[in-house]
């Protein structure tokens, strides 16, 4: 079986965690389970948005 590949690297899920305010809940728990979905929403909005930022920039 394949294992599936996380799409936005550890580090950048946490470093958003932390902007948003998540992240002591995260480090507390070991896990994202009690992260709402809203939640999971806006750190894959913020780094798509940080993504195409990279993009655009060349970089």
């Amino acid at each position: 079986m394949k294992k599936n590949k996380s799409l936005i690297s550890e580090n950048l899920k946490y470093e958003i965690a932390k902007e948003l305010g998540v992240y002591d809940q995260v480090k507390k728990d070991g896990n994202w389970k009690n992260v709402s979905s809203k939640t999971c929403g806006q750190i894959v909005s913020k780094a798509i948005e940080i993504a195409n930022r990279s993009v655009e920039h060349g970089h």
